[in-house]
């Protein structure tokens, strides 16, 4: 009973507890304040949403990003199409990504990136078109690299001439007063890469050959010998009209030589393979008769090879000069006070040189086979008797080139002895030794010089021979050749990458980092430079300071009437003299008659540059009249990477942005601007390619915005909002 009472006693202590009036605590907790701040910046709309499309309908905001995880879907597809107007890919439209190994492009990303970006009603910038980095340099090399036979080769077909008259070289063709010559424009010739040689014939002529055109050629045809005439013709009319052999221009040999050429208004190409007969002998011209037709003829890429039964054989012996062919006394003209005289041989029945000089080295030119040069050989053997009525000393040879001696005599192997008797010797000239210039290694036919340096000599000489081995034969293209090589790829590269953005791409980066940063006002150049990436390739060193004009003409040619063609550079804010160079060269490039819509300042900045600069910039390109954009921008701290970061600096970085996007508004008239895109709209990653570890962007490398995002946002409001 005892503990009931008190379980009782606690039940109504407990009820009257309950039913007294609950009074909570007064007190208050202050939320953090990074979490406030970021609360407000996550509570800004998108970007694009400030701008004021009536009054700004063509102002571009745009983001850099990559293709895969755009077109996969991935969070930045939503972010950028959620927050800007534009995007532009930082590598996957480059040459380097598209170009193989073969020259064919791959376009399926890119073509899947427009259907991905028009699903999304994302407009996409191009970039970039040319540039010296991002390339396939590989194949790019590849396809003005040397000609390499090699020495086990077999036969070949030799250049003899040829011309594609990108140049005023006309050392190889001629015409008469009747055919007048010009060029077409840049642009115009074969596959319309180039120019073409134009002949025009301004009324029919009596006979087809008042009017002629003649391709010159050395050395002249010998029958029997097999040549190969090729290149590319049209005519404003269908025309036919014969070839003839002349033994120089206007010298007539005989009425055909490689046949009637066809031509039409359209590009064909000719091409014919001859036998040289008896009537074309020693013809050193090829007449093409045009009278017969009041019109214009067109001419490109002409080339004359003759085929080499030899080639490119990998050794051999090779007998110079046996004199068993000649008359006995036939006397071989000499200098020096020598002479040379065919006998017979005073040991044997064949005949030999005898060859009498008084301290001297007498000559004679020794022709190599037909197709040799120097080149391909690496010894000369001379064989000799040698005999006197004294002992002589130093019996040897040399060999001349050009007139010049190119080697002393080496010490005689034999020497002839005072009783008359005739020993024979052998004296080995290694070529290799004597460091021929590269002239001097073409040429097909040398000076000997056989003798002594003291004392009379009589020198009984038989059986020259040239022992040799093959080395590859390396053929260089011309500097013409290359820049006519590498303008048709450009061509091939510009029209597949329109083609298929054509429509939807309506503003590329044509010409990319033109300008050399230590000589701001000269374009860059692989010149001097120490190492030269894999992926570089400076079109600029083979196409010179017209390639953007080729570039810029190739863009307009392949894309819509009203694309937007801009030229881009970096450094512009850093270096006002850079400024000014780009400025000049896009002066000099319409001055070429292209025309240039834009310039594209990249501003990849950091939070120490300077201000008064980016003004003055800004100021320099809006005088140009050009359209401006902000095409690269982002912003680091100075080198610091993101662990390093602090809020301080984080917040000068977020004040660098809104300055940038204000002065870029304050100083570029409305009409002139283009649009500002973000280049890297995350922090770098550390592994990245691109200002690795740096904290660069408006949001961190988990998509969550930074202070900058709402500075961008703020100055766009400011700027771009309704007012």
């Amino acid at each position: 009973m005892k503990t009931l009472y008190k379980v009782a006693l606690g039940i109504a202590g407990l009820v009257a507890v309950s039913c007294t009036k609950y009074d909570p605590l007064k007190f208050h907790v202050d939320k953090p304040e990074e979490i406030a701040l970021q609360e407000e910046i996550d509570a800004y709309p998108a970007l694009k949403s400030y701008i004021d499309r009536t009054a700004h309908p063509k102002f571009k905001l745009g983001a850099a990003l990559s293709l895969n995880p755009y077109v996969n879907k991935t969070v930045m597809y939503r972010l950028a199409n959620y927050n800007f107007d534009e995007i532009v890919m930082g590598y996957e439209m480059k040459h380097g990504a598209v170009v193989q190994s073969n020259g064919n492009l791959a376009l399926d990303n890119v073509e899947n990136l427009i259907e991905t970006a028009k699903a999304a009603n994302i407009d996409v910038f191009g970039h970039t078109l040319m540039w010296h980095s991002n390339q396939n340099a590989a194949y790019l090399k590849q396809l003005i690299a040397p000609t390499i036979i090699p020495s086990t080769g077999g036969p070949s077909w030799d250049l003899v001439t040829q011309n594609n008259f990108e140049t005023a070289d006309a050392a190889n063709y001629e015409s008469n007063q009747n055919a007048v010559l010009s060029f077409t424009a840049a642009g115009a010739g074969f596959d319309g890469t180039g120019r073409a040689l134009k002949i025009s014939n301004a009324s029919v002529r009596t006979n087809d050959w008042d009017a002629q055109f003649f391709v010159k050629f050395s050395p002249t045809v010998k029958e029997g010998e097999r040549y190969t005439l090729k290149f590319n013709v049209k005519a404003d009319v269908e025309v036919s009209f014969p070839t003839q052999a002349h033994t120089a221009p206007g010298s007539y040999k005989h009425w055909d030589f490689f046949g009637a050429v066809t031509a039409g208004p359209t590009w064909s190409t000719f091409t014919k393979e001859i036998t040289v007969t008896a009537d074309m002998a020693n013809s050193g011209a090829i007449a093409f008769n045009l009278g017969k037709f009041a019109t214009s003829y067109y001419f490109d890429n002409l080339s004359l090879t003759k085929y080499n039964p030899v080639g490119n054989v990998a050794s051999g012996t090779d007998i110079i000069a046996d004199f068993d062919a000649d008359n006995l006394g036939k006397t071989y003209p000499m200098s020096s006070g020598g002479s040379g005289t065919v006998v017979t041989d005073p040991k044997g029945t064949s005949k030999v040189i005898n060859i009498v000089g008084v301290q001297t080295f007498p000559k004679f030119t020794v022709n190599l086979p037909q197709g040799r040069t120097l080149a391909n050989y690496q010894t000369l053997t001379l064989d000799f008797y040698a005999t006197g009525s004294t002992g002589l000393h130093g019996q040897g040879m040399r060999l001349g080139i050009n007139g010049g001696t190119m080697a002393a005599y080496p010490s005689a192997s034999s020497q002839g002895s005072p009783d008359g008797d005739w020993s024979r010797g052998k004296i080995v000239l290694s070529l290799a030794s004597l460091n021929l210039t590269s002239e001097q290694k073409k040429l097909s036919s040398f000076t000997l010089e056989v003798g002594s340096a003291t004392g009379s000599a009589n020198y009984y000489i038989d059986n020259i021979t040239m022992q040799w081995k093959m080395t590859d034969i390396v053929i260089e293209k011309t500097d013409a050749e290359k820049k006519a090589i590498l303008t048709k790829s450009l061509d091939t590269w510009i029209a597949g990458m329109l083609g298929v953005t054509n429509g939807y791409v309506k503003a590329w980066d044509v010409v990319n980092e033109p300008m050399d940063d230590g000589n701001p006002y000269e374009l860059k150049t692989a010149a001097g430079r120490a190492t030269i990436a894999a992926d570089e390739f400076f079109w600029q060193d083979y196409l010179g300071k017209d390639y953007a004009v080729t570039a810029f003409n190739l863009a307009r040619k392949y894309g819509s009437p009203g694309d937007i063609l801009f030229i881009n550079d970096y450094n512009l804010e850093y270096s006002l003299d850079k400024c000014k160079g780009i400025i000049e060269y896009t002066k000099y490039i319409e001055s070429k008659g292209a025309k240039v819509d834009g310039i594209g300042t990249q501003m990849h900045i950091d939070i120490n540059s300077d201000k008064n600069k980016i003004v003055e910039m800004f100021k320099l390109l809006a005088a140009t009249g050009k359209l401006i954009k902000v095409s690269e921008l982002d912003i680091g701290l100075g080198g610091v990477k993101t662990a390093d970061a602090t809020k301080e600096q984080y917040q000068k970085q977020a004040e660098m942005y809104k300055f940038v996007i204000d002065k870029y508004f304050e100083n570029i008239p409305t009409a002139q601007r283009y649009g500002i895109t973000i280049w890297g709209p995350l922090d770098s990653p550390a592994n990245s390619s691109w200002r690795a570890g740096e904290p660069i962007g408006i949001w961190n490398e988990g998509y969550v915005r930074k202070i900058a995002y709402s500075y961008v946002a703020e100055a766009i409001k400011t700027n771009l909002g309704k007012k």
